[in-house]
């Protein structure tokens, strides 16, 4: 039962209500608040490889069994598994900020079919992190010069993957105007963690305009950083960032 005049949330997903101001034990606790990382990738995940296997079965009702145990999900669908588990690994480290940081996982954008995979709030700031979990090593390289604007591209191995900045850039605006309207004045930085990316043994971290490129410890050590915000403000954003991006 919900305290009186508690902030509760109803997620239609598992029809149950979130109490936000539970985080001490009472209701259904911050563990619920926080969300489940990777939720929304697993989910599409299931329903597309349900849909392969039960379309499979109905085209081929004596050997479907057979065909399905000797081919490989297409490309498409084994993409949404990838992606899952990169945010549940990022999701794990990011909770043992415990103590340290408050955290988000798997949160929808209000007025678009976009969600942010993981937001940290600690003392030193609040964070957006996009989980990634590509092979190759992420490096910035940089084009024009003395008579041409610079212009900064990322790389994931042998492939270009700018357009995952300016995804991490427009992440990081939708934050910056939900902590507007509850007059918030607070930095808010972007990340992309590369979950299983080929990183050196020294160095290897870099920004890109504004987003940080980094590995999952790496990102789990800024957060933790010392900061400004008091805890009291820390639970405050935290508590407004669940009511503005419910959970996926």
């Amino acid at each position: 039962m919900l305290p009186a005049r508690a902030t509760a949330l109803y997620e239609s997903a598992s029809k149950t209500v979130l109490c936000l101001d539970c985080g001490d034990g009472r209701g259904v606790g911050d563990s619920a608040v926080r969300g489940l990382a990777g939720r929304s990738a697993r989910r599409e995940y299931e329903k597309r490889s349900d849909a392969r296997e039960a379309r499979i079965r109905a085209n081929h009702p004596k050997i479907g069994g057979l065909l399905l145990a000797v081919s490989e999900e297409p490309q498409h669908i084994r993409a949404w598994d990838t992606g899952a588990r990169g945010e549940e690994r990022l999701g794990q480290r990011l909770d043992q900020l415990d103590g340290v940081a408050r955290v988000l996982h798997d949160r929808r954008i209000p007025g678009s079919r976009a969600n942010i995979d993981h937001i940290a709030v600690s003392s030193s700031g609040v964070y957006v992190i996009d989980a990634k979990k590509y092979t190759g090593a992420p490096t910035r390289r940089t084009t024009g010069g003395l008579f041409s604007p610079t212009v900064e591209h990322l790389f994931v191995g042998s492939r270009e993957r700018t357009k995952l900045v300016d995804g991490m850039e427009w992440q990081v605006q939708q934050v910056e105007l939900a902590l507007g309207s509850i007059e918030t004045t607070v930095r808010v930085r972007g990340m992309l963690c590369f979950v299983d990316a080929d990183w050196p043994l020294i160095g290897g971290s870099f920004r890109i305009r504004e987003t940080d490129v980094l590995w999952p410890k790496k990102a789990a050590q800024l957060i933790g950083a010392a900061g400004s915000l008091t805890n009291a403000e820390v639970d405050r954003i935290h508590t407004n960032l669940a009511r503005i991006f419910p959970a996926a």
